[in-house]
């Protein structure tokens, strides 16, 4: 799989956020940024984004993500600021 297979993925299930994928081979770096993270623990957000990924998973195209979630927000406050 490639990222961008990746992210379309992501999408189909979570259409209502933002994915931002990087990685190659079966190893990637996965940032989803949406309102549906808000108040949830950690482990619950991670769940939400494995959903989308299980079948890859279990069938060896996916062997490893590195998941971090953020409300937009929380995107917002750790983007760099512009023209820095």
């Amino acid at each position: 799989m490639d990222p961008a297979a990746v992210k379309e993925l992501l999408q189909n299930h979570m259409p209502d956020c933002e994915f931002h994928v990087e990685g190659e081979g079966s190893h990637y770096d996965i940032a989803a940024i949406g309102s549906v993270f808000e108040g949830l623990r950690p482990v619950k957000k991670q769940q939400l984004i494995y959903a989308a990924l299980t079948d890859h998973i279990a069938n060896g195209s996916i062997h490893a993500v590195n998941i971090r979630t953020y409300t937009p927000e929380q995107w917002q406050a750790q983007a760099p600021a512009a023209g820095a």
